[in-house]
């Protein structure tokens, strides 16, 4: 199954408070995600690639990167990201900020072993954009296949069932997870991929894909 682009946005508003609120996400962050997964006692483990935070108090942009990586049964390709602060009027001390991960080349050929298919995806991106009044988080998918029975539109939090040929269902790919704080506080996080392996696969553990999340600005 292959498709050509998948794109969506997510939209918290601020709500004014009789006193300040503690935000419950930073100003903003981003990574391409990680993994920790194992089979059979065999531990494969990827540390949070291309890291980046915002820093609120001075303009400009802050940039992670990291190279492309293997381990068995996955690859992920290159990847980075970009936390960016700008003042868009200095008189009154407004602010916004943008947080982007993005990565290509991911692959995960883990299931083929137990008659699961291979999944891909060529590009993918995630974003975080903050103002005064809010903040709204964005992503998009590009050239995907092994997704079978996929959504031609993923609604936020939508849930996939990965199976082998025989319909067991080897692990679970949750997509665009949002999250709100309560009480909410116009801030936002997201993850735009997770996959946890179940039982039936042979693996335990996980892999993510994309994550931001972002807080208004001042």
């Amino acid at each position: 199954m292959r498709k050509s682009s998948i794109a969506c946005a997510v939209v918290a508003l601020a709500f004014a408070t009789a006193a300040p609120a503690l935000a419950a996400n930073p100003p903003g962050t981003a990574s391409a995600g990680s993994a920790d997964f194992a089979k059979a006692g065999q531990a494969f483990k990827v540390a949070p690639l291309a890291v980046c935070d915002v820093n609120p108090d001075v303009a400009g942009t802050v940039t992670g990167a990291s190279p492309a990586v293997s381990r068995t049964g996955l690859k992920i390709g290159e990847t980075s990201s970009t936390c960016t602060t700008e003042v868009v009027n200095p008189a009154e001390l407004l602010t916004t900020t943008k947080s982007v991960a993005k990565g290509s080349g991911f692959e995960l050929s883990a299931l083929t072993g137990v008659r699961g298919p291979r999944l891909k995806i060529a590009e993918w991106s995630i974003t975080c954009d903050a103002t005064e009044k809010g903040t709204s988080a964005g992503w998009e998918l590009k050239g995907m296949s092994g997704w079978t029975g996929l959504p031609q539109q993923i609604p936020s939090g939508y849930v996939h069932d990965v199976k082998a040929g025989d319909g067991t269902v080897l692990a679970r790919a949750k997509f665009t997870d949002t999250v709100f704080p309560v009480p909410n506080d116009g801030s936002i996080s997201m993850t735009l991929l997770k996959i946890t392996f179940e039982p039936s696969s042979g693996y335990a553990g996980s892999i993510t894909v994309g994550t931001v999340a972002c807080s208004p600005t001042p």
